[in-house]
């Protein structure tokens, strides 16, 4: 057993550059880059990942824990500690001793939250830094402008933490991937427990983060709550970072509504619903029932944040610390030994998506970009949590188990805030790949 409150176990982060201010698209990439026959083709022996997260901003704490996730991932890769889910995850071809006979390397840039901000830093790992593959982001709208630079130059992006539909719908690319979950899984997965908790006749009231991903999980959560007989009473849109949400909160007391939902992430769903918590909403009684609050996308990290407040409200997941199955129980313990505490999910689709992007290359036999994407398209896997996952061919989105959690109203320790009620079966929130649009297109090579 892993001892989390142990501070002496903790790692300590290394890499960060410095990133450029704006970037106008399109990109345009030197011409010394196009000189190879892919490109960034690796000739020394070692290979570059591009870490690309949310250093500072309203997403900062996921961002840390992915960097967390991405040096340990690296470790693993090169044959260092304990192998984590190298020693779990089926099929594999990596051999723990670097990806293709060489060793892994990597550069790291800060998103801040910002799109431009983060096709800057994506762009100078590429271009100055050789990365091969870029990763990382915490939010969908950067998620969604660094898969397009990356689709432009040439290069694989492997998603982080990105759940808007659009990422795997509209905004799909040929050369980007995405393994965690999407805004429509939520839905589908969360509604049923929903109506067996609070009936099917209620009156909702959503505040949603007015970008990409709060667009489509406000659509997501309306449609499945709605098909369920729930009546949406008013759903207005909140800026990214607002940090005070008093004035988005006073209307919902004489709104009629009885369940507001916080389309909301990161430190934005930890002040929200703190305020809301703090005016009374909980306490209140309306239209004959108990108030009601509920959180669509939820996090371990969130949930620390917001403490008390988040008891028994529920939310989706994509994964949790606490499942124990043999891929999961690996990632903690090695997680914990390095850093003193358990990996959020923020921190295991990035260590996932790393990992299975370096067997991908050893499979397929190259760091070609388009031999990398023939690897991993309709690509099953296992033992790497969530149980049996696809990687479906048609719009590179992972099908696997989704978790609808609840606040713990019995937390036994500090980071025992989230009770898994069910572990929600592929097949019931898998979807037809046309119904968000968008073209793949053609994979890029870069040259």
């Amino acid at each position: 057993m892993v001892d989390f409150l142990n501070p002496s176990r903790r790692g300590v982060l290394k890499g960060g550059a410095a990133i450029g201010a704006g970037l106008a698209a399109p990109t345009i990439f030197s011409s010394q880059a196009w000189a190879a026959e892919y490109l960034n083709k690796p000739t020394g022996d070692t290979v570059t990942f591009g870490f690309n997260v949310p250093q500072t901003g309203a997403y900062a704490d996921e961002g840390a824990d992915e960097l967390r996730a991405y040096q340990l991932a690296v470790k693993h890769l090169n044959g260092e500690g304990d192998g984590g889910m190298l020693n779990t995850m089926k099929p594999l071809t990596l051999q723990g001793n670097g990806v293709l006979g060489k060793k892994v390397a990597f550069t790291t840039g800060d998103t801040q939250t910002k799109s431009d901000a983060a096709r800057a830093s994506a762009k100078r790992m590429i271009e100055k830094d050789g990365a091969l593959m870029i990763t990382g982001g915490s939010s969908s709208g950067v998620a969604i402008a660094v898969q397009s630079l990356c689709q432009e130059a040439g290069v694989i992006f492997m998603a982080g933490l990105t759940h808007s539909n659009d990422t795997t719908g509209k905004d799909k690319r040929r050369n980007g991937f995405r393994h965690f979950f999407n805004a429509y899984m939520s839905g589908a997965a969360l509604a049923p427990v929903l109506k067996e908790a609070y009936g099917s006749d209620r009156k909702a009231y959503h505040l949603t983060a007015d970008y990409t991903w709060g667009w489509t999980q406000e659509e997501s959560i309306k449609n499945a709550t709605e098909a369920l007989g729930w009546e949406t009473v008013e759903a207005v849109r909140t800026p990214l970072g607002a940090g005070d949400f008093s004035q988005y909160i006073t209307p919902v007391l004489n709104s009629g509504a009885d369940v507001l939902i916080l389309n909301h992430y990161g430190k934005d769903m930890v002040n929200s619903l703190t305020q809301a918590v703090q005016f009374g909403l909980r306490d209140k009684q309306v239209n004959g029932k108990q108030f009601e609050i509920v959180v669509p996308l939820y996090s371990r990290l969130m949930a620390q944040g917001a403490g008390e407040n988040v008891k028994g409200i529920f939310g989706s997941t994509n994964w949790h610390w606490s499942l124990q199955d043999e891929g999961s129980k690996a990632f903690v313990k090695s997680f914990g030994a390095e850093y003193g505490f358990p990996p959020s999910q923020a921190a295991h689709t990035c260590y996932v998506q790393t990992l299975l992007y370096a067997d991908a290359c050893e499979r397929a036999g190259t760091f070609m970009p388009c031999g990398v994407v023939e690897a991993l398209e309709g690509h099953e896997f296992d033992g790497m949590g969530n149980g049996p996952t696809l990687y479906r061919a048609d719009d590179h989105q992972c099908f696997k188990k989704v978790l609808v959690v609840k606040g713990n109203e019995n937390p036994t320790s500090q980071f025992d805030l989230l009770e898994v009620v069910q572990e929600v079966p592929a097949e019931a929130v898998t979807y037809d790949a046309s119904i968000f649009g968008g073209e793949l297109g053609d994979c890029n090579n870069g040259v």
